[in-house]
């Protein structure tokens, strides 16, 4: 008498970068968003080379963080306008399409929102409420703070001209006081995130920024050459200043009878 054999279930593995969307069909909703992230990187890449001699971290522009499976996979990921995560390849086979949290493990160290409308989603705490027939969107600060942990929480609001920043502390989000610079120290990285008033690609207005831990202003590439610009120009002026003078005095002693190159 044969036996019959029920079949195994087949177990399919969860998707990594390369299987999962990296776009849900949204746009950068403002002309001040891309830039600010540029501002950014750009601004802190000098610090974190110095941190990791070896490369391994990444940085994420407005591309996806997955923490959950869902239907359509778009619904269970968030997109920080900007983040960073330490100890990890900044590449995976030579791309990165998004961070996948269940593939590598590690979160994110500081995550930060610009702010577009009046603030509430990126303050959404609304929680994930599960066996339910149409499960809600839980909010973006609950996801932040319960799933995806990074230890810094930012959120930025240009048209205020200011930056709320959250630590997690014993597995929930408190709001980190600005010390007397108005600074927001991100003591990991041994920078501060703070407000500069100034211009930036043709727009002037209230950027997010980072300092060093003295209240030093972390500049971008551009700003590094413009800078040894303005010095080298200064240092060619007082040479001149130099020899002008010189040159006067030069004259002033030949008006005397005095030949200045015999002294």
């Amino acid at each position: 008498m044969s036996q019959l054999t029920r079949s195994q279930p087949e177990i399919k593995p969860f998707p990594d970068h390369t299987q999962l969307p990296e776009s849900d069909g949204t746009f950068v909703k403002n002309f001040q968003e891309h830039p600010q992230s540029i501002l950014l990187t750009d601004s802190i890449k000098t610090t974190l080379d110095k941190l990791h001699p070896d490369g391994q971290y990444a940085i994420g522009q407005d591309c996806g963080i997955y923490w959950r499976m869902t239907e359509p996979p778009e619904r269970g990921a968030e997109s920080p306008d900007w983040f960073y995560v330490p100890n990890v390849p900044p590449t995976i086979d030579g791309i990165r399409r998004s961070y996948v949290l269940w593939q590598e493990l590690i979160p994110p160290l500081i995550v930060i929102e610009f702010v577009s409308g009046d603030g509430s989603e990126e303050r959404d705490q609304t929680p994930l409420r599960r066996n339910q027939p149409e499960p809600q969107r839980p909010g973006k600060f609950w996801v932040y703070e319960q799933i995806i942990r990074p230890v810094f929480y930012a959120i930025y609001e240009v048209q205020k001209a200011s930056v709320e920043v959250y630590i997690l502390v014993a597995g929930h989000y408190q709001l980190l006081p600005a010390n007397e610079r108005d600074h927001y120290p991100i003591s990991p990285l041994g920078v501060e995130l703070g407000i500069w008033q100034g211009r930036y690609q043709n727009s002037e207005l209230p950027w997010l920024r980072w300092w060093d831990e003295q209240g030093n202003l972390l500049l971008t590439g551009w700003e590094q050459v413009e800078l040894e610009r303005q010095r080298a120009e200064r240092a060619e002026l007082k040479l001149e200043q130099q020899r002008q003078r010189a040159e006067q005095l030069a004259e002033l002693l030949r008006s005397q009878g005095i030949n200045p190159d015999e002294l």
